[in-house]
């Protein structure tokens, strides 16, 4: 009996020193640092089936397959050239930051249950990425191919796509049957590119019924794409030359809850432009706007900055007060307008939880800009809110200095 409770305490230390061989593995010292990816959430729905892992797993050997990952293959920042061999077993796999030029079919063989590719930062070219390599991936979920060197769009792609990020590339054009076949689609990001109004002759966004967000800034438009699905929430358009909002054209786009128009020609707005029931945030500064419109209910944070806004009539932004309808502004960005006077305060009848309204300078004079009275306005704030409101503000700043830096000029497509 004493022997059998050696055996039992031998096998209890034994299986504790390999528990602790994987509660002691420190993914920083053999990668050298967490992935610079953000992590990506997989439809429950759509989970792919794969055998169980006998470890150590296979791995390419210019690339890093960590055990606390064992469904990921890590090749970024490596110098690459080409892409190595794809073990059957990998979900995720990381690329970026190399300096890759082709996508051959040949290393994607046995790449069956890959879901998310991430290929930025290479110098990948159109006509190097072998025709269909994409599409015959069954389960790729999110491909990234941002900063590269393409010039068209990479078609065709698999139905299964849900993800696209495209941004800064040289892409001009977008063939008709570029977006079709693919019902899955929630994201495309396609700013920093050169996309003009000509892409639109053939509607190539109507049929994606499931686009919540499209990144279309950094471009070369000068009117708002037409025929955008209903489906869509997140609409970025800065850094183009647009200069006139039809005056329905929202009314298809019922859904949208941020949209960003910074930074083009706009000069008047329709009053009901902006009539949207889920609108929360509006960026328009760094336009030419002269008179302010029509703030719908749900809206919470405004940005007009930087346009040529004399004065600001709060009751064509609130025509009638709605006690059972609270309105939800909270933050108006106002400075580096032409105003004199600070807002009325009939604002606070019409929008009663504003907490901050930033004036900043103003462009009075052609000369030197001057400041009101009141640079920022704040009222029933907490110590807690009233950093909060600086830290905001702080990073405003940092957002307006960077604006006119590609880099960070658009959406980040993380929602």
């Amino acid at each position: 009996m004493r022997i059998l409770s050696y055996l039992l305490i031998l096998h209890l230390l034994w299986a504790a020193s390999v528990f602790c061989q994987y509660e002691d593995y420190d993914f920083e010292d053999e990668y050298g640092g967490e992935p610079d990816q953000l992590p990506f959430y997989f439809n429950p729905n759509t989970q792919v089936e794969v055998p169980r892992l006998p470890f150590p797993v296979e791995c390419a050997k210019e690339c890093f397959c960590p055990p606390a990952f064992p469904l990921s293959m890590y090749c970024d920042h490596r110098k690459l050239k080409t892409i190595p061999n794809i073990p059957n077993h990998v979900q995720q796999l990381y690329l970026q930051n190399n300096n890759i030029e082709a996508v051959p079919a040949g290393p994607f063989t046995n790449a069956t249950f890959v879901r998310e590719i991430n290929l930025s930062y290479n110098n990948i070219k159109f006509h190097m990425i072998d025709h269909g390599v994409f599409a015959k991936l069954s389960n790729l979920l999110q491909l990234h191919l941002q900063h590269n060197e393409l010039e068209e769009f990479p078609f065709p792609l698999p139905s299964s796509l849900e993800r696209l990020l495209l941004g800064f590339n040289k892409i001009s054009q977008l063939p008709g049957n570029a977006l079709q076949g693919l019902p899955n689609m929630t994201m495309l990001d396609l700013c920093n590119n050169l996309l003009d109004d000509s892409v639109f002759k053939e509607k190539p966004f109507s049929n994606m019924k499931n686009l919540t967000q499209l990144n279309l800034c950094n471009n070369k438009l000068q009117t708002m794409p037409p025929d955008l699905p209903p489906s869509l929430q997140h609409l970025s358009l800065e850094n183009n030359s647009i200069s006139h909002i039809p005056e329905n054209y929202f009314n298809r786009l019922p859904q949208i809850i941020a949209l960003r128009m910074s930074h083009n020609n706009l000069q008047n707005i329709p009053h009901n432009t902006f009539n949207l029931p889920n609108l929360l945030e509006l960026h328009l500064g760094h336009n030419k706007l002269k008179q302010v419109f029509y703030i719908p209910g749900s809206l919470q944070h405004l940005y007009i900055e930087d346009n040529e806004i004399e004065n600001i009539n709060v009751t064509v932004m609130c025509p009638t007060l709605d006690p059972l309808n609270i309105k939800q502004l909270t933050y108006i960005r106002v400075d580096q307008n032409k105003l004199t006077s600070p807002i009325s305060t009939y604002a606070f009848f019409c929008f009663p939880l504003i907490r901050t309204i930033y004036y900043g300078e103003q462009n009075v004079t052609g000369s030197r800009p001057s400041q009101l009275r009141t640079p920022v306005f704040r009222r029933f704030l907490t110590p807690e809110e009233f950093q909060e409101a600086e830290d905001n503000h702080e990073t405003l700043n940092q957002e307006t200095e960077e604006a006119h830096e590609a880099e960070d000029s658009y959406f980040h497509p993380y929602y």
